[in-house]
């Protein structure tokens, strides 16, 4: 019985309705023996067989027009419920038809006693057919609960219809070894009653339940992870070792059902975001749509993202410009896919080259232009500052001064909380690169009657979650191998904000921008470093130091403890989006910006690093370098000669 029952293969269908006509002749047989009170010599004279005969004749004409045979029994529902009791129903009407209009003129029968065996046999075998279902479903769910092996016991968050059809979907599936013990919920009508014989739990009884049930993982619905109530159940969930489990709005599962292999597991990416951002699509729009706009950068993370959203606003053109060949593939075929309907430009360029970048502006005139393209890795650009000088410095200043030569009408500069208060090449090279780009509000070249012909405006904000070589992906890879995860320090903190809302914010920036602005985000509390290496060994079911070890390194070259987002000497102003500010920055006079980005320009290119890095200190003041073999320039005076004698 039990194999037969979890025999993969579907039971014929004419046994289903083999099955339902025995029970309905044996209904109606009863039906009839108990109002003629079981008198046999009465019955048969009755002409017995005749009546049952027939009404199973009509049944089973009945039955196959309203296809109550073709359902599974084992997925049986409520629909397959109201179809049974619609077939007797009219089988009953149709029998009642005629038997009036046909079998009482040819065989005298007693109307009465025929309704009464109609209405005794709608309740016997209505409630049969249906009972043969709802055991026939239960024995198989119970045999192939019981035949999975060792479960893995489960609770679900939440307890409205959301939460009822994931543990719906649990129990349908063949090959679920999972045992739903109960819904946990922070609170409503609902703590303490039962949903399909599970209980809701209140949000406080979690460790109790852990104990209990000996509870292995909590399943909870991606959509809405923002909710405080949500987060602080994740939170708590990590602390007790229950493993979380994600799946997708019901509207997203495949053909109505989920699909177990949309499962995942919960990513510190949706522990860690927040509330989504309210921006002002309308003045985005006003912006950008029938535009031209040019990314540079457009294969990387944040690139990407721009070109994405951006889409979104139905621009004229856009030009995605990388060096990176592959990305910029991917990303075409993307693009092609979901906007089939805009125009998109491939031009593989590096900004370092100026006559290439200059080609782009000639050809296609971009009216708007995010400049996302540079280099940002802190301990390969330590090594290699003449590189960083020629992507960050002068790969923008080439697209900058294009802009202005073409009348480009705005300049959206993505900049770093690097850049502030600076202990590494790269972030001084992306705070030189923001100086220019400032200055360039008061460019001759970039007035016509002291109106700019061009908009710069520069965005800052810090590390975005899960983009390319960052520490998420890292961590994730580490964990992966089984360990250890290395952290450079116990007490390094970061800001961080996940690649959409990021890039959200520079859309929103770059349409308040008048010129000359640099623009802060409100990037939350900074994350300790150790403690998203511990949620995230946490998040993969393992527990740390007993599966995966942390091993602390040291501060890398040009790395420090924190990141700040505003220079001392400088203040912020409100903008109209609470999360957007404007940071008040010292400027520096166009000329002198000019001279000092030419000097270390040439500088430059006689590939002397020493002398490079001073100049960038000479440029801005506040770079101090950190964990470098460039912290003995912060030493001396800055004669050359003294500096000589020092390589040597």
């Amino acid at each position: 019985m039990k194999k037969f029952l979890l025999f993969t293969r579907v039971v014929p269908r004419w046994l289903i309705m083999f099955v339902d006509l025995i029970i309905v002749a044996w209904s109606f047989s009863t039906s009839y023996f108990i109002v003629q009170r079981f008198e046999f010599i009465n019955i048969l004279r009755g002409y017995f067989f005749i009546y049952t005969g027939l009404y199973c004749i009509i049944s089973a004409i009945v039955m196959y027009a309203m296809r109550i045979h073709i359902g599974l029994i084992r997925y049986s529902n409520t629909r397959d419920v109201l179809r049974i009791f619609s077939s007797v129903f009219i089988s009953s009407l149709v029998y009642l038809a005629v038997i009036n209009i046909w079998v009482v003129h040819v065989i005298h029968v007693n109307q009465v006693t025929v309704n009464l065996v109609l209405l005794i046999n709608f309740s016997v075998s209505s409630t049969l057919l249906i009972l043969l279902r709802t055991m026939a479903k239960s024995a198989f769910f119970y045999l192939n609960y019981n035949s999975s092996g060792k479960k893995i016991t489960v609770l679900i968050y939440g307890s409205g219809s959301n939460a009822v059809l994931v543990k719906q979907a649990l129990e349908a599936s063949m090959n679920t070894n999972f045992a739903v013990v109960g819904f946990i919920d922070d609170g409503g009508k609902k703590i303490d009653k039962e949903i399909q014989q599970v209980r809701v739990y209140h949000i406080d009884k979690l460790a109790k339940l852990k104990e209990k049930y000996k509870v292995d993982k909590l399943i909870v619905m991606n959509n809405h992870l923002d909710e405080q109530a949500k987060k602080a159940a994740l939170e708590k969930c990590l602390a007790l070792g229950i493993q979380v489990l994600t799946v997708p709005p019901s509207d997203q599962w495949i053909y109505g059902k989920l699909n177990l292999q949309q499962m995942q597991d919960l990513k510190i990416e949706d522990l860690l975001q927040r509330k989504p951002i309210q921006i002002d699509t309308t003045r985005i729009s006003e912006d950008l749509y029938g535009k031209r706009v040019l990314v540079t950068g457009a294969a990387g993370s944040i690139g990407s993202e721009i070109v994405t959203q951006v889409l979104g606003y139905k621009p004229a053109m856009v030009i995605l410009c990388d060096q990176a060949e592959s990305p910029l593939h991917e990303m075409k075929l993307e693009v092609e896919e979901k906007f089939p309907h805009i125009c998109t430009k491939i031009f593989i360029a590096d900004v370092r080259n100026y006559r290439r970048m200059y080609k782009l502006f000639e050809d296609y005139k971009p009216e708007v232009v995010f400049h996302a393209a540079a280099y940002k890795h802190v301990p390969m650009m330590e090594e290699n500052p003449s590189e960083a000088i020629l992507a960050n410095v002068l790969g923008t200043k080439h697209v900058a001064d294009l802009a202005v030569l073409f009348g480009t009408r705005k300049f959206v500069m993505v900049s770093t909380d690097k850049a502030v208060n600076p202990s590494n090449i790269m972030g001084t090279t992306k705070r030189i690169a923001e100086i220019y780009i400032q200055s360039l509000k008061d460019s001759p070249a970039n007035n016509k009657n002291g109106i700019p012909v061009t908009r710069f405006v520069t965005t800052r904000f810090g590390n975005v979650l899960g983009s390319n070589g960052s520490v998420i992906p890292r961590f994730r890879a580490q964990i992966q191998r089984g360990g250890p995860i290395t952290v450079t320090h116990p007490d390094i903190t970061r800001y961080f904000m996940t690649i959409p809302e990021a890039v959200q914010l520079v859309l929103e920036a770059g349409t308040m921008g008048t010129g000359g602005e640099i623009f802060i985000f409100d990037m939350g509390e900074p994350v300790r470093i150790t403690d998203l290496a511990l949620k995230m060994i946490k998040l993969a079911g393992l527990q740390p130091d007993r599966d995966i070890k942390i091993v602390y390194t040291g501060l890398r070259p040009g790395e420090k403890l924190y990141e700040e987002l505003l220079n001392m000497g400088e203040l912020t102003m409100p903008t109209h989006h609470p999360k957007i500010k404007i940071a008040k920055v010292i400027s520096y006079p166009y000329k002198q910006v000019v001279e000092d980005i030419d000097d270390l320009l040439e500088l430059n290119k006689k590939y002397d690093d020493v002398s490079v890095v001073n100049k960038m200190k000479e440029i801005v003041p506040e770079f101090i370098s950190k964990n470098s073999h460039f912290e003995f320039l912060d030493n001396i005076s800055g004669d050359e000669e003294e500096i000589e004698v020092l390589v040597d």
